[in-house]
């Protein structure tokens, strides 16, 4: 050490030289440090993602869905922690940090009710189940194939195709009509004949009709029976029970084949009419 004008020189270096070099070490270091928890933070959260829905995907009996939730929420979860690893290496203290993040989100949460409830009510979906993807549903006035349920919304898309996004919270509070949960399903007609037309005839018509179909299931027994006198018509209800997948095709065929059958086999189907009276 050498002292020149009053300044320490150690190797040709000032005790200020050194300090700055030891603070532009340190926080490259810190930086350098930061950088690799980062990455590796990203590496994980991503590789347990992709191992919790590979899980879900890997046996049929578990919902696809609740897998990707859970795979989301973990990587949520990794990054969270990787971010608090990232602020200690830089000597931030965390635990006030927390507790600023905690009252901060109370604040939002008070401000953002809806959206939290339509979270919520996300989360008891993707739990419970009521609804998977691809299933056929109605909910909320809207029908339609599920094709994502987030956390926020559920999405579906009407048979012409069309996207409808319904608010968590509409789905989970309201009357869910699930057509997709049973294999099958009771399609049912009402057939109206006239009054002159032979009632035997005309059930055995709509019988053979119907049940001659591939679609048609015979366990459940269909329902065949005179059901109402109308004022034109005498009414058959018909209950037949079909694959649910069939259902729609299904229930419009018939309609037509036996209306058919019926005009070949001579059975009149009526009509309104009215009969006007003119007094002279």
């Amino acid at each position: 050490m050498e002292t020149i004008l009053g300044i320490e020189i150690y190797n040709g270096n000032t005790i200020g030289d050194l300090l700055t070099f030891d603070v532009i070490m340190g926080a490259l270091g810190s930086v350098a440090g930061a950088s690799a928890i980062l990455v590796l933070g990203f590496i994980v959260a991503g590789w347990l993602r992709r191992r919790i829905i590979a899980l879900g995907l890997k046996h049929e009996e578990l919902d696809d869905t609740l897998f990707n939730f859970l795979g989301n929420i973990s990587r949520y979860a990794v990054l969270i922690f990787a971010g608090l690893f990232v602020l200690n290496t830089f000597g931030i203290q965390t635990t006030s940090i927390v507790a600023v993040i905690g009252a901060a989100g109370l604040a939002i949460g008070l401000a953002l009710q809806g959206t939290l409830s339509n979270v919520a009510a996300g989360v008891m979906i993707i739990l419970f189940r009521p609804i998977k993807l691809g299933d056929f549903v109605e909910v909320n006035g809207q029908m339609g194939t599920v094709k994502d349920i987030s956390l926020n919304y559920t999405e579906l898309a009407t048979a012409a195709n069309v996207q409808v996004i319904v608010p968590n919270a509409q789905v989970w509070g309201n009357t869910i009509v699930n057509y997709s949960v049973y294999d099958t399903r009771r399609a049912e007609w009402v057939f109206g004949v006239s009054y002159g037309a032979n009632l035997k005839t005309a059930e055995d018509v709509i019988r053979d009709t119907i049940m001659a179909d591939s679609r048609s299931l015979s366990d459940p027994a269909p329902f065949i029976q005179v059901n109402a006198l109308g004022d034109f018509s005498v009414d058959f209800l018909v209950r037949v029970w079909c694959k649910s997948g069939d259902y729609f095709a299904y229930q419009a065929d018939m309609k037509r084949a036996v209306k058919e059958a019926l005009d070949k086999a001579g059975v009149d189907i009526p009509f309104p009419t009215q009969t006007l009276i003119q007094q002279s």
